[in-house]
């Protein structure tokens, strides 16, 4: 089980923004963009098929109140919410299965990330964090407690 599901203490230390019975969506700490979200399960695991059914549907569910508080709090253009499975595919966290809720915005692209192998991003993730938490202070209703 993963440290940060062990810890709801440091929730905001952490930049968690919301706790399920299953999982967690929470702050990247390396964003691609401003706001990016992952929603994650508690149990480490690399791949869909060992979820359960339950942890599989809510760790979607976190990745739609994510959409949603995003779109409130940022007013994104667009999305992109997806899983990276494997290393070669990109995923950074190898054997912590997660997805991740991206806002974009026309013309959000730049050539850092490709030239530079550097990622310009002009907000905080603190700052991202609070505007999103605002937000879901708002607009969620109390959280269910977790299975773990």
């Amino acid at each position: 089980m993963c440290d940060l599901a062990q810890h709801p203490e440091k929730d905001a230390a952490n930049f968690v923004v919301r706790r399920s019975p299953f999982g967690m969506l929470l702050m990247n700490r390396y964003p691609y963009v401003n706001g990016h979200l992952l929603a994650a399960p508690y149990r480490h695991t690399p791949d869909l098929p060992e979820l359960s059914a339950e942890e599989r549907a809510d760790v979607l569910e976190l990745a739609v109140v994510g959409q949603q508080l995003l779109t409130q709090a940022m007013n994104p253009q667009g999305f992109n919410i997806g899983i990276n499975i494997g290393r070669c595919a990109g995923a950074g966290v190898p054997g912590h299965i997660h997805t991740h809720v991206v806002p974009r915005w026309n013309g959000d692209v730049n050539f850092m990330s490709a030239v530079g192998q550097v990622r310009v991003i002009p907000q905080a993730v603190e700052e991202a964090y609070r505007q999103i938490m605002e937000q879901a202070i708002k607009a969620l209703p109390p959280a269910k407690p977790a299975a773990i």
